[in-house]
């Protein structure tokens, strides 16, 4: 699913907690996904596809294939 071929990165759950009322009574399931991309890149002068996330991307790990 979503994952970062490089840090990890993935799903994480939790729960959504609603702030209609005083005390926190409703809480529902609730899953933050990560923002990733799949692009081109050149690893040992070979061009492959991989799954990155955008702070990886942004961080220049990687060497993008144009």
């Amino acid at each position: 699913m979503a994952k970062c071929d490089l840090c990890d990165k993935s799903v994480m759950t939790g729960h959504r907690i609603s702030i209609t009322r005083s005390q926190v009574s409703r809480r529902a399931n609730h899953m933050w996904k990560p923002n990733v991309k799949k692009i081109r890149i050149i690893d040992n002068g070979a061009v492959k596809t991989i799954n990155i996330c955008t702070r990886c991307l942004r961080s220049n790990k990687v060497t993008r294939a144009l």
